[in-house]
């Protein structure tokens, strides 16, 4: 067949970058079409936060209270306010100095101001960071599986090759990943680093003990690894208490901590940040901040972050004395009492006999948005599809999440957009498709193994 693609204009998807027939990349895509199609439909799927304390007049106060703060407590003019917020600003960002004041107060976090970079979301941390941090062909990172697809997706953006490292159910055993880093070497590759959620993590739910934090960061010294540190989750307790970031037990400087504020603020203003502490030695000896080094990475692709954004999420802070973990406590109670209230419907729809009779079972975070269903049956976009026209009900395939394979039998449920009316009419809708599918997939076994 002749090739049209010179006389119509068309591009050839084959001679673009192979990641866009990655399925990674469509993962968050699809789940954003078919919530799109089925808007009446109760929706476990979006890990999105939830809106019932936003009003549109508080950003107007977040940007007073940032404006009051530079001209009453840093001494700045008006004229000096005004080119703040409607210049080009700073690239490693304008906020700095107050989120290195928010980590000390609420995680323990002691690093200077100069060692953030301010970046667009949490999203652009990851590939700002990657892209400084993986320069060989050979160099490779590891991953928790699952694993967040924002962070495989990105490093397949960079063409970074990624080894997953099963997840147990505290989260990524350090063991696990001892072995990974050292098969990795053996294979002619370099572990340069270790992505992982420590904290009721995504999709998983996962959180690791502090033994195991510690351990973790034993290996990452013996190994010469990095530790990319994500912690979205880590104020939303729903048993025990908080336990320390990697970060805070870190006294080599091994991990960078990944943040955004779009759990904890305002998601719509995209702020996150990277802290890079590590220093870097020149080839003639001088020394500067990893940070410096991303900021320059920075400074080619979205040049600063909104400084708009940056002032309501920068008011925010101030109004909480820079002290987030205090101002989120109503959201923690929210998302205490989802997780429960989802927690107690499953298993009410689904007592120990029915979840035996079924094949059916579920983790149980101890806090976080997201838990794991472990169902008798495929549960791919096919079922997915089924699950939202004919019950109403919307869910996320785990196997999104899986490099190596699996998943397929796993579905990711998220309550944190939800009203805790909303997960009680929702659960009963999921229980009635499970127990449809969980049925259906037992007379299929039975008739396959009658035919043979």
């Amino acid at each position: 067949m002749a090739d049209t693609t010179a006389h119509t204009g068309a591009l050839d998807l084959g001679e673009l970058h192979g990641s866009l027939t990655d399925p990674v990349l469509d993962a968050m895509n699809f789940l954003n079409e078919v919530v799109a199609r089925f808007p009446d439909a109760v929706s476990f799927a979006p890990g999105r936060p939830s809106e019932g304390t936003f009003e549109p007049e508080d950003l107007a106060r977040h940007l007073r209270s940032f404006s009051d703060h530079l001209e009453q407590e840093s001494g700045w003019s008006r004229d000096q306010v005004r080119t703040l917020l409607f210049q080009y600003g700073r690239t490693n960002g304008i906020i700095h100095d107050l989120i290195a004041r928010t980590l000390a107060n609420d995680e323990g976090i002691e690093v200077a101001p100069e060692s953030v970079v301010v970046t667009t979301g949490c999203q652009e941390a990851m590939l700002l960071t990657l892209r400084a941090l993986f320069a060989r062909p050979e160099d490779t990172l590891l991953v928790s599986s699952p694993c967040y697809v924002g962070v495989t997706g990105a490093a397949r953006l960079l063409d970074i090759a990624v080894r997953p490292v099963a997840e147990g159910t505290a989260g990524p055993d350090p063991d696990a990943v001892l072995a990974a880093v050292r098969e990795t070497r053996a294979q002619g590759r370099r572990p340069r680093a270790l992505y992982v959620v420590p904290d009721f993590a995504n999709p998983s739910g996962a959180s690791m003990t502090v033994a195991a934090r510690e351990r973790l960061l034993e290996i990452a010294v013996q190994e010469d690894l990095l530790i990319l540190e994500d912690d979205p989750y880590g104020f939303f307790v729903r048993e025990g208490s908080a336990r320390p970031t990697l970060k805070a037990l870190d006294r080599e400087r091994r991990v960078l901590h990944l943040g955004s504020f779009s759990k904890t603020a305002l998601p719509g203003a995209r702020v996150g940040y990277v802290v890079a502490d590590q220093e870097v030695v020149g080839p003639r000896g001088e020394r500067t901040l990893l940070a410096d080094q991303l900021s320059k990475i920075k400074s080619m692709t979205t040049v600063n972050t909104s400084a708009i954004s940056q002032a309501v999420v920068g008011g925010l802070l101030v109004e909480s004395g820079c002290r987030l973990r205090e101002a989120n406590a109503d959201a923690i109670e929210f998302y205490r009492t989802n997780l429960n209230t989802l927690l107690a419907e499953l298993e009410r729809h689904f007592p120990a006999a029915r979840r035996e009779e079924l094949g059916v079972d579920w983790n149980r975070p101890d806090g976080g948005f997201f838990l794991v269903v472990r169902v008798p049956f495929v549960a791919d976009t096919k079922a997915l599809e089924r699950s939202a026209r004919a019950f109403g009900v919307l869910w996320t395939p785990m196997s999104d999440f899986y490099l190596d394979g699996g998943g397929d039998h796993q579905l990711r449920l998220s309550c944190s957009a939800l009203s805790p009316e909303q997960i009680v009419d929702g659960v009963g809708r999921l229980a009635a498709f499970i127990a449809e599918q969980a049925t259906e997939a037992t007379e299929a076994t039975e008739a396959a193994e009658a035919a043979e």
